[in-house]
């Protein structure tokens, strides 16, 4: 039974290839600052698993967590920010590449900072996963900042006609109040 009770850090890799491989994968994707290592933590309930940082770009690998000894949550570097350059984006994009090969990987957890408009890299990173045939939980992080008018007035502004499958759901969470927290785990259990 899968209740995220059990997490611990298993190791980061650069690419899926140097990863455990041997459990379903479920990763976290999204830009950078959006909140990745934050949620895993809300998820856990410890605050201290995932390494987070006020500074966009901290995460450079693939992080998996084992939870509950059955599948790896993988938090993944953000996008759209690098104080290192142009160089840094095109590795993150060969490993994000390689990494949807993946045989392992089960499903998608796609943040996007319920705050600002989606970026054009947000678009285009969506397009790219939708290509996957891949459920896609789109999790809006920040929530408790919003009020219910201001929530559908994000949805209306993002335009990405989510629910129109019935592979890609969209959830409101909040770390902070933990909002949503429990429904975004039992989607994922739904996944593995």
């Amino acid at each position: 039974m899968i209740n995220f009770n059990k997490a611990k850090f298993i190791k980061s890799a650069p690419s899926y290839r140097e990863g455990p491989f041997d459990k379903a994968e479920i990763i976290v994707i999204g830009k950078s600052n959006v909140g990745k290592s934050t949620l895993i933590n809300a998820l856990t309930n410890n605050s201290n698993l995932a390494k987070t940082s006020s500074k966009p770009g901290h995460t450079k690998l693939l992080n998996y967590f084992l939870i509950d000894d059955s599948f790896y949550l993988v938090d993944a570097p953000g996008y759209g920010y690098t104080l290192t350059g142009s160089k840094h984006l095109d590795s993150f994009a060969k490993m994000m590449e390689s990494y949807f090969d993946n045989p392992k990987l089960k499903g998608i957890i796609f943040l996007i900072d319920s705050r600002h408009e989606m970026s054009r890299d947000d678009k285009d990173f969506f397009e790219f996963i939708l290509t996957k045939n891949l459920p896609v939980l789109v999790t809006y992080t920040k929530c408790d900042k919003l009020n219910q008018s201001e929530k559908a007035k994000m949805l209306k502004r993002d335009s990405l006609n989510i629910e129109n499958t019935d592979f890609i759901h969209s959830i409101f969470t909040s770390s902070t109040n933990k909002t949503g927290i429990d429904v975004l785990k039992k989607e994922i259990a739904k996944i593995v």
